[in-house]
């Protein structure tokens, strides 16, 4: 086998955006890999055919769906993030909701002392904690 890659497939062009977005707001963060759709292929032409990008080490596929489907992300799958710092984790969130939405806003929930989750802008689901 080989390896294990979680993979977020974006409508309307946004993965590219996405990917931007995520690694500007995480350190050590980068985008491995764009393989672009040309003239006269299956996307239109410039969007995400397939890339790769790490965020803090952990590695992701995407790509920009050529067919709009009647599903999008769901909170069921979330990306999970271990902070280090109140700071880090107020700030992560209030870059994170801007456009999105807050499933549970940060707050103390007795399973964490500091806890956040949300969907962004693009739909994708995080989960924030400051553990104890």
């Amino acid at each position: 086998m080989g390896k294990v890659t979680p993979f977020l497939m974006f409508q309307d062009g946004k993965a590219e955006e996405a990917m931007n977005y995520y690694i500007s707001i995480i350190d050590d963060s980068e985008i491995t890999s764009i393989v672009r759709y040309g003239a006269n292929e299956a996307g239109d032409e410039g969007t995400v055919m397939q890339a790769a990008f790490s965020l803090k080490g952990q590695e992701f596929m995407c790509i920009d769906s050529n067919v709009k489907h009647q599903f999008s992300f769901t909170p069921s799958f979330s990306i999970y993030v271990t902070c280090n710092t109140e700071e880090e984790i107020n700030t992560l969130y209030q870059k994170l909701i801007e456009g999105g939405q807050a499933l549970m806003p940060i707050g103390d929930y007795g399973f964490s002392q500091r806890f956040g989750w949300l969907n962004d802008r693009f739909g994708v689901s995080w989960q924030l904690n400051l553990p104890s």
